[in-house]
């Protein structure tokens, strides 16, 4: 009987077995994690499971007793250590060793840390796994003072998510504006005036020396100013996990190298989700996503092809977040934009910006605007030319853009 093992039961992991026994693959399924948890959904944490209106079973991709109906096994608590992809065997965190006929990587990232004096003072948190929510949603106390560093899609949603529950918040971000890496400047202006309408302090162009306390965090050093705070949430970034794919051999580039199919350099060996480095037809080069829908795309691909359906992964990324009352959704990837043409009222929190290089529409980033982000999700794949006056106007409808 062929076994497939998935290294790795975030996402990106629990989709695929999800999605080989929707292909028909009859093989053997072993799903290997090092948490206790079965495998969830991460975007609740920074949000309503941070702020205790989603229940812990309600984050997870299938009920437990899902994975027994299809005979897939769950081996968690026990993740992947080793892989010899020439032997096609894997060796687990408590030693026992496993034969695969395929193997899916699926190992994501891990959060960059902040090496600075102090930081090893209790409650300072970074947000990765369900522990992590607990632990911060525990910490999350009305009337406390949360400093968030980084300032980022995590990060911001977390900070909304404490102001929602009563805690004085602060966001101390070293660049020159929030969201520099995934937005336009004036997107980024945008939401720092919109959290500081909602109560919530930016500190821009502001380092973290060092973090203060006896024993548990009581101030943020950043030089010039100092910062009261009884919580710390670190959100600077991700770091792809790719030390099982190099110690094995495999090619890694700021991330796991694969191909349109998710293949990796080692036959019979596949990758998936926040570890993996891809080819994108649509964008015109290779990049790494983290996000939902990339986990999932490429879990799907891979089981595909694992499953004997030769299966391509070319689509055009899009992303959300939920700040407030805000719903943030965007579609492609607005690097290397020339124009930016604004649909709606940033005053009235209801609008779109476009984003064009010669004239091609490449992405749109809409704040409150299902009906642009979907429309924009089937367009920037056809990467059409289109005129930004009619992108403005309001009276034109969306689906006679094309």
């Amino acid at each position: 009987m062929p076994t497939t093992i998935i290294a790795g039961a975030g996402h990106a992991g629990g989709q695929t077995a999800i999605s080989l026994r929707q292909a028909g693959y009859d093989g053997r399924i072993i799903v290997c994690g090092a948490e206790p948890a079965p495998p969830y959904q991460r975007p609740p944490l920074s949000k309503k499971y941070l702020s205790g209106e989603l229940a812990r079973e309600r984050v997870f991709l299938r009920p437990e007793s899902f994975y027994s109906r299809h005979d897939v096994e769950l081996r968690l608590g026990n993740a992947v250590r080793d892989v010899d992809p020439a032997q096609r065997t894997v060796v687990l965190d408590d030693g026992g060793s496993l034969s695969f006929t395929d193997l899916v990587i699926a190992t994501g990232s891990r959060p960059r840390r902040l090496d600075v004096p102090g930081s090893d003072l209790g409650n300072i948190f970074y947000l990765r796994t369900l522990e992590d929510a607990d632990a911060i949603g525990n910490a999350l106390v009305a009337g406390r003072r949360l400093a968030v560093v980084g300032g980022g899609y995590i990060g911001l949603e977390i900070a909304s998510t404490a102001k929602g529950l009563g805690l004085e918040v602060c966001v101390i971000e070293a660049a020159d504006r929030i969201l520099g890496r995934v937005t336009a400047p004036e997107m980024s202006g945008y939401y720092a005036r919109a959290h500081r309408a909602r109560g919530v302090h930016v500190k821009l162009s502001t380092a973290v020396a060092a973090f203060e306390g006896d024993g548990t965090v009581r101030r943020v050093d950043c030089g010039a100013e100092t910062i009261p705070a009884d919580v710390v949430v670190i959100g600077i970034g991700v770091v792809p996990e790719v030390r099982l794919a190099e110690s094995a051999g495999i090619a890694c580039d700021d991330g796991i190298v694969v191909d349109e199919r998710c293949a990796t350099s080692a036959a019979h060996v596949y990758a998936a989700g926040d570890c993996t480095r891809h080819p994108n037809p649509i964008l015109g080069r290779s990049l790494r996503l983290e996000s939902v829908h990339n986990a999932l795309e490429q879990a799907r691909t891979a089981a595909a092809n694992i499953a004997g359906t030769p299966t391509r992964y070319e689509q055009a990324p899009w992303f959300w977040s939920d700040q407030f009352d805000l719903k943030l959704q965007m579609a492609g990837i607005s690097d290397g934009y020339d124009t930016i043409v604004q649909r709606g009222s940033m005053d009235a929190d209801d609008f779109a910006m476009f984003y064009l290089k010669d004239g091609v529409l490449i992405a749109v980033d809409a704040v409150n605007r299902p009906r642009e982000f979907m429309a924009c999700r089937k367009l920037v794949p056809q990467r059409p030319s289109i005129d930004p006056v009619k992108l403005a106007d309001e009276s034109i409808p969306m689906q006679e853009m094309a």
